[in-house]
């Protein structure tokens, strides 16, 4: 996988979990297997618009749906799951090692200052 796969990847998961109802979702398909009809009785939306919700979701990879005679069961993927917080973690890392450089930096500054009394 290039490097403009692997973000076009983490631009796809970060956009589907950007939406409080497609969180949502993630919650309950990660507890267990949910009939894209029984999700959508959940929210104050049409069924069509929490199908496009589970459609962002099933792009993304962050779940998997399989057909079960005439309903659509829709199962999280904690494989994706965990590669979003890998992103995260290493996002922090990131953060966490500035961070740190600039509390060094701060630490190391020892120039004498000038009291205003002069």
């Amino acid at each position: 996988m290039t490097e403009r796969d692997e973000e076009d990847r983490a631009d796809a998961l970060f956009h589907a979990l950007a939406d409080r109802t497609r969180r949502d979702i993630m919650r309950r398909v990660l507890a267990g297997e949910h009939s894209v009809s029984a999700l959508a009785a959940k929210y104050d939306m049409s069924f069509a618009a929490v199908q496009k919700h589970v459609a962002v979701l099933q792009k993304a990879g962050l779940l998997t749906k399989r057909r079960d005679g005439r309903e659509q069961l829709a199962s999280g993927n904690v494989t994706a799951v965990r590669s979003v917080a890998s992103m995260l973690t290493e996002l922090e890392q990131v953060w966490r090692g500035r961070i740190a450089r600039i509390d060094e930096l701060i630490a190391s500054d020892t120039t004498p200052h000038r009291s205003q009394k002069e």
